[in-house]
């Protein structure tokens, strides 16, 4: 390992650390400080509705009361007062009160208990109702089982008694605890309320009640109502529903002598802070990535502006021990780095006399290995050229016989060496001018049969092994904004190298097809198919994989194809074929 890659690896290491101990600590101060506000958004929720229970107690209690103080009461009790009263005018009357006053219970009862008028269950005209003389001032509303002909409620009641000729006329009047009550609760976004009736000796599910009907996953709370029932008190428990969590208080709801009635859950939900939680968790961690990997290219760039003058001065020492005098290196800082390349600068311009400075501004890395191919290609001329005029210069010093003979045939391979030099220039010159396309209206279809068709002769030709060719030209798939002309070149160019790639013969695959938005056109060989380091320097231009290739065959493609917004790819392994794919757009 290098010494750039250990700084590297340092600083990586250094920046993940630091990044992921105050994602930690960040995580974990805000989930401390979200618990913190949810306990505290839910003691406030309670506290909330603690007071509008209250308001409702509060109001039963106001109209119970506005009856006992009506005058019709205060006859009625006036009436029942005297000796051998009869009940019978006043068996319908707790119905129409109750109607008038809201109450979904209302009885009116004797001195002695008995049921004068009763709205919820008229047949009780008669019945004694003891518990009403446990008292003789009522004050608060209470909580009481309230028997039904088909069931047993429970109900918030308050009794107030109207005395008249040394008796008393009880009224005892209340609302019922369903889930028509607490719908009635005006309570905050995020908080909801069940009630269970407590009734059974065992947990019943049906027992436990929302506001829209018999609870969803009732079973989920059944042991936080267990724990009520067992220890007598309030109990806080966070539910983990699927779509989040949910904290409830649970309340247990008391009667008169103290017997658990029902249990009231306050429901307040988390789910919007766990959500607010995990996207702040998510942020925390983007951040955090988004920090690592700016960490890793400053240190990347750090180590590389460290070691890179070095290195930079190792690779000119080599050039210059190998007799490359024009070396230089850049000098881009004013520390002892700095220093030693300009030491280095002046050494070699006084070993050669002279400087010599390339700048080469590149802006893909194409283009230089465009420039390295096309100065091999041109450095393969320039030496017989070199031989030969340098021999030409001895010849003339000989006698004039010998220079002539020697003439004639320095001056044969100058011509050749100089046509190989425009041959080269013009391939170039014709790769580099190519013209922008013309669009118009194209079948591509066409242009593959009519490329099968030319090619054809060439497939089934005797000096080498046959290839069948197989074309499938989808259907439906209409016209194309393209060249046809630089289409065209560009098929014919894909087809000459499938069929380079197939000396003993193979199966020659052209294949189009419609995309969403694209037309697709694939040429596929059975050849000998190429590496993945091939594959990734296949268009580059000037660079083959054939003896005798140019290397800008597959440059011309790929430059029309980006001429016309498309995309080209090619996938293959060694023995396997290659299949080239070309994507145009339809517009």
């Amino acid at each position: 390992m290098n010494f750039r890659t250990r700084m590297l690896v340092s600083f990586a290491l250094a920046v993940v650390a630091t990044a992921a101990l105050v994602t930690w600590v960040v995580s974990a101060m805000t989930r401390r400080t979200f618990e913190q506000a949810d306990d505290r958004r839910t003691a406030t929720l309670v506290a909330q509705f603690r007071r509008e229970f209250e308001s409702r107690r509060e109001e039963l209690v106001r109209r119970v009361e506005a009856i006992a103080a009506m005058q019709s009461t205060l006859d009625m009790a006036i009436e029942l007062s005297r000796p051998e009263p009869d009940y019978a005018p006043y068996v319908n009357e707790a119905g129409a009160l109750a109607a008038a006053h809201a109450l979904d219970f209302l009885e009116l009862l004797a001195q002695d208990g008995a049921i004068v008028s009763s709205a919820q269950w008229p047949a009780r005209f008669g019945y004694k109702a003891e518990w009403v003389k446990e008292q003789t001032e009522w004050k608060d509303a209470f909580l009481k089982s309230e028997e039904l002909p088909n069931e047993t409620a429970l109900a918030m009641v308050a009794v107030r008694a109207v005395s008249a000729g040394g008796s008393n006329l009880y009224v005892a009047g209340g609302y019922r605890l369903d889930r028509g009550f607490l719908g009635s609760l005006v309570l905050p976004a995020g908080m909801r309320v069940l009630l269970y009736h407590n009734f059974e000796p065992r947990f019943s599910a049906p027992a436990l009640t929302d506001a829209a009907g018999p609870a969803r996953d009732a079973e989920r709370l059944a042991p936080l109502i267990e724990q009520v029932r067992a220890e007598q008190r309030e109990v806080a428990r966070t539910i983990e529903w699927p779509d989040g969590p949910e904290t409830f208080q649970a309340i247990p709801l008391a009667g008169r002598q103290n017997e658990l009635l029902g249990v009231l859950l306050v429901g307040s939900s988390r789910r919007e802070l766990a959500a607010l939680a995990a996207r702040i968790r998510w942020a925390g961690a983007l951040a955090a990535g988004f920090g690592i990997l700016l960490g890793i290219a400053l240190s990347y760039w750090l180590a590389r502006r460290l070691t890179g003058p070095v290195a930079q001065l190792v690779r000119g020492a080599r050039e210059v021990a190998s007799g490359n005098w024009n070396t230089r290196v850049s000098v881009a800082s004013r520390d002892e780095i700095g220093e030693l390349a300009r030491a280095f600068n002046s050494m070699t311009q006084e070993l050669i006399g002279q400087r010599d400075r390339l700048l080469q501004a590149e802006r893909v890395a194409a283009w230089r290995e465009l420039a390295r191919r096309l100065a091999h290609e041109l450095k393969n001329p320039l030496f017989p050229l070199q031989i030969t005029i340098e021999t030409l210069q001895r010849a003339k010093e000989q006698a004039p016989g010998e220079f002539d003979e020697i003439f004639c045939e320095s001056a044969a391979t100058l011509l050749a060496e100089l046509a190989n030099l425009k041959a080269i220039v013009g391939r170039f010159s014709d790769f580099a001018k190519m013209p922008a396309p013309q669009l118009e209206p194209v079948d591509l279809n066409e242009i593959v049969r009519s490329a099968a068709r030319l090619f054809d002769a060439q497939l089934h030709a005797g000096n080498h092994a046959p290839i069948a060719p197989e074309v499938d030209c989808g259907p439906g798939l209409g016209l194309i904004q393209a060249d046809p002309e630089q289409v065209t070149r560009a098929l014919h160019n894909l087809i000459l190298n499938a069929i380079d790639a197939m000396p003993e013969g193979g199966t020659l695959r052209i294949r189009t097809r419609r995309l969403e938005g694209c037309a697709q056109l694939e040429v596929s060989d059975t050849g000998q198919g190429l590496t993945k380091e091939e594959c990734e320097r296949l268009f580059t231009p000037y660079y083959t994989t054939k003896r005798h290739g140019t290397g800008l065959g597959l440059a011309i493609v790929q430059s029309v194809v980006a001429d016309h917004h498309g995309k080209i790819s090619v996938e293959s392994e060694p023995g396997r074929g290659a299949t080239f794919r070309i994507e145009l757009p339809a517009r």
